[in-house]
């Protein structure tokens, strides 16, 4: 309501200020207006509302398959989405998982995992470039691909063969690959990998196989409605 607006307005700005900010939501699609000076929440409001529930709820039916394959894979599972040029770490699971530096609800940079990889290979191609042309990107082992031009170039593949791999990019040692969750329309909302060392036996073809039935066990289990 109006009066909460101004309390937390703390006195920075005037009434009709505030009232023109609330014109600017409307006019934007933010707000409705309901009649009587009341407003609900708008369709761009509610459009933004329904991709994040979309991300919860491809998380919560993901954490049973990424724990049995963190086991049949024997590896790490993690579950990422992609929110403001970052990967928003939402699941982590499999043994030696807490030795991993990644945490449930951190945010990494995306260039350099194959996680980020395949959520920025998706994205719309103006959206891509706009973060390729972000830079620097940061060298974290001797094989992270920092070059605008190459990063494109692996992306690409990425969209065309539909996994991605980080081949030692972050940590020397440890390798991933990743796919992509998508919705019904084709939207990719979110991407699942399985992180392993040098020591792991499970052949990478395995692990990407197992991977994409995964995947599309979670697709199942979350759009089944739609």
């Amino acid at each position: 309501m109006m009066l909460e607006a101004v309390i937390a307005d703390n006195g920075a700005h005037n009434v009709t200020s505030l009232a023109h900010q609330v014109a600017t939501l409307v006019a934007e699609g933010y707000l409705a207006p309901v009649g009587k000076g009341r407003h609900l929440a708008g369709p761009r409001l509610l459009g933004l509302l329904h991709r994040l529930d979309e991300k919860q709820v491809i998380a919560n039916v993901a954490a049973p398959v990424l724990h049995t394959l963190a086991h049949t894979a024997r590896g790490i599972a993690q579950l990422g989405t992609f929110e403001n040029d970052m990967v928003t770490y939402r699941i982590k699971t499999g043994r030696g998982a807490s030795d991993l530096f990644t945490k449930v609800g951190m945010q990494l940079e995306a260039y350099c995992s194959g996680i980020g990889k395949v959520l920025l290979a998706y994205l719309p191609m103006a959206e891509r470039e706009r973060y390729l042309a972000g830079g620097p990107f940061v060298a974290l082992t001797s094989r992270t691909i920092t070059a605008p031009d190459l990063l494109r170039n692996e992306l690409d593949r990425v969209r065309s063969e539909g996994f991605a791999i980080d081949d030692g990019e972050i940590v020397e040692t440890l390798h991933c690959v990743a796919v992509a969750i998508r919705t019904p329309e084709g939207a990719v909302r979110a991407a699942i990998s399985v992180s392993r060392t040098d020591a792991a036996k499970t052949s990478r073809g395995t692990v990407l196989a197992l991977l994409q039935d995964a995947a599309r066990d979670i697709e199942r289990a979350a759009f089944r409605a739609v």
